[in-house]
């Protein structure tokens, strides 16, 4: 990938990634403050400035070097936004709809970024409009990249949280709640092993099929 196409990739992808992952990790602090939680809020986290929520590897190097190697499964991660359970009123029924709201904004901005292709592809915009309609699926593809990905059941992904949270207390509750501190190496070991792809494209694909028909995108 040459130089100018390069600038074009992250000029139209930077907006879509950035976005998506800060949105995500707002989304929990903004639920965790609905039941009770304000420790997102007290440091000063409930906030859509992305630098606030920036890691420097997983926002910025990691989505940057998959665009560069065209790898063709996009994702990377914020700042996780502070979230302390026992400040809710009722801390394992609250954090399945906590560890659920990053996912579910996620889902919400692939919406808005189809309609916005919506209107590129409708409209007579010129360049710009070109320019929109490739942002857009970008937008498109990292967010349901996103909610898929995260809520695969493995803690401590959204979705392992989710089910961690929605088990009664018992063995697998218990199981869950131990291998949390080695998600990410699970999680790796299944990149690394080629297994993730297989796992999630399938809904992947649904949803951008999904959206696609809802909003007539061709």
């Amino acid at each position: 990938m040459d130089l100018a196409n390069t600038l074009s990739t992250i000029s139209i992808a930077a907006i879509p990634v950035v976005f998506a992952i800060t949105v995500h990790e707002v989304a929990h602090g903004w639920v965790a403050r609905h039941f009770g939680d304000r420790t997102a809020e007290a440091q000063g986290r409930l906030t859509l400035n992305p630098v606030r929520h920036i890691d420097p590897i997983g926002t910025v190097l990691v989505p940057a070097v998959l665009l560069l190697l065209n790898s063709g499964f996009l994702f990377g991660w914020a700042r996780p936004v502070p979230v302390d359970p026992r400040n809710m009123r009722s801390p394992r029924a609250n954090m399945v709809w906590v560890s659920a709201a990053g996912p579910g904004a996620n889902l919400g901005m692939a919406v808005i970024w189809a309609f916005l292709m919506m209107l590129a592809q409708r409209v007579e915009l010129g360049t710009a409009g070109q320019w929109l309609e490739a942002m857009a699926g970008y937008g498109i593809a990292i967010n349901v990249m996103l909610a898929v990905f995260n809520m695969l059941p493995i803690p401590p992904l959204d979705g392992g949280q989710v089910l961690t949270n929605l088990l009664p207390k018992g063995p697998l509750s218990r199981f869950l709640e131990q291998i949390a501190p080695f998600g990410l190496f699970i999680v790796l070991g299944l990149m690394v092993s080629k297994v993730l792809w297989p796992l999630i494209v399938g809904p992947i694909d649904f949803l951008i099929s999904l959206l696609a028909g809802v909003f007539g995108l061709q």
